[in-house]
């Protein structure tokens, strides 16, 4: 029986030692938090690689754009009829010069909601490179009259 006292005294010296006693355990410092990364500024529009290609981009629109906006930019393509709002006309240089450069990339890489405009107008981002869509818009503006 001398021997459970002693197994007593070890299981309490034992378990205070490894956190079993009455005191709280002292909790670890929390790890410094690193600080927030600064936001990403916005994207400038890409510049044009050297000069546009004016014949690549009138086969461009003639692929991408005439279907809506018409052959000659008069926003009377075929598929027209059917959009509500009507396609911008290209021809229209009243209108056209109103837009920069940068505002036409935006429209055409990102689509009209980009820009304020209507949702019918499909980002070409995706199906056409920045020097494609710069090929293009260097061909929209020799429709504005």
């Amino acid at each position: 029986m001398r021997l459970a006292p002693a197994i007593l005294v070890l299981s309490l010296a034992l378990g205070a030692g490894c956190g079993g006693g009455s005191e709280p355990a002292e909790a670890p410092e929390p790890a410094a938090q690193a600080p927030a990364p600064e936001p990403a500024p916005a994207p400038a529009q890409p510049a044009a690689a050297g000069e546009p290609d004016l014949a690549a981009g009138a086969r461009l629109y003639a692929t991408y754009c005439a279907s809506c906006h018409g052959p000659e930019g008069a926003g009377d393509g075929p598929v027209a009829a059917g959009l509500n709002p009507k396609p911008a006309a290209h021809n229209d240089g009243t209108y056209m010069r109103t837009l920069s450069d940068e505002h036409l990339f935006k429209v055409i890489k990102e689509g009209g909601p980009s820009v304020g405009k209507s949702p019918l107008m499909a980002p070409w981002g995706g199906t056409l490179s920045d020097a494609q869509i710069h090929d293009v818009v260097a061909f929209v503006r020799t429709l504005a009259k």
